[in-house]
């Protein structure tokens, strides 16, 4: 048998997955965004899950649209990510069943604190339209995730096309964290969600390099849902076992735990199981 560390990220538990081989008697496989893993949260809900019942949740953490493809591939029995057009057309195609929300944060901009004061007051569009005209670095995640969805919708807003072409505009291919570090090094900006960012200030100890420079946009909600592999396309997925999850990460008692979780004593996440369709 198969020993997996919970949230490992490596080609070799995604190669396990897609063979079919089984980690585990009493296991849910669920494949994940970066920043669910990064965060640290799902170090808090497994142990919980596993408490509660008797199940060990494995999960990869990758972007939003590698996690959905491990969920069409039938490689895993849940998928928890945070892009609502695309899981739409998910669940419309029936990859995805019992849709449910659990909770939302928000997208911010970082970059070097000498940026603060030339945003102020922007909208996150005149802020683009900002980046293009002075041609600043903007470093993109470009690797099909949540974040890098909503980057290239605002980018859509503001200019009426991406700037794939730009010099100034590259595209990283890896995890937030990565790309906040190489956003960094160049001396530039990026767009992350507002936990995965919590967790950088706290890995410099509340003293980070790159700062928010634009916040509170009403176009920057993060929201993310959980839900099923359709166990009609996928004969071996666990779907009992995923609807408990589903419930059970919804319930008042995780809902609370979720609202809880705090670095530097801040909230990450806040719950909304009970008031998003």
């Amino acid at each position: 048998m198969f020993s997996v560390k919970n949230g490992l990220k490596s080609k070799f538990f995604i190669a396990l997955l897609a063979a079919g081989v089984s980690l585990g008697a009493a296991e849910l496989r669920m494949a994940t965004t970066t920043s669910t893993d990064n965060t640290g949260l799902l170090d808090v809900l497994a142990p919980a899950y596993k408490k509660d019942t008797g199940v060990d949740l494995k999960w990869v953490a990758v972007g939003t649209g590698n996690a959905l493809k491990l969920g069409e591939n039938c490689d895993v029995d849940v998928v928890f990510v945070h892009a609502p057009k695309v899981e739409l057309e998910y669940v419309e195609k029936g990859f995805g069943i019992d849709r449910t929300p659990v909770m939302y944060n928000d997208f911010v901009i970082i970059g070097n604190p000498s940026f603060k004061q030339k945003f102020t007051g922007m909208s996150v569009a005149e802020a683009f339209k900002l980046i293009e005209k002075e041609q600043v670095k903007f470093v993109s995640r470009g690797d099909k995730s949540g974040t890098h969805s909503k980057e290239r919708e605002v980018w859509k807003e503001a200019l009426g096309k991406i700037p794939e072409k730009e010099s100034w505009y590259i595209e990283a291919g890896q995890g937030m964290l990565a790309t906040i570090n190489i956003a960094e090094e160049q001396k530039g900006l990026t767009l992350t969600d507002r936990g995965t960012f919590i967790k950088y200030e706290s890995n410099h100890k509340g003293k980070p390099p790159m700062v928010i420079v634009l916040e509170g946009d009403n176009t920057l909600k993060n929201f993310y849902s959980i839900m099923a592999v359709n166990p009609k396309r996928c004969e071996k997925a666990d779907y009992k076992g995923a609807k408990q999850f589903i419930d059970w990460i919804v319930s008042e008692k995780m809902q609370a735990e979720i609202a809880n979780f705090k670095l530097l004593d801040k909230q990450l996440f806040t719950p909304d199981a009970k008031t998003r369709k």
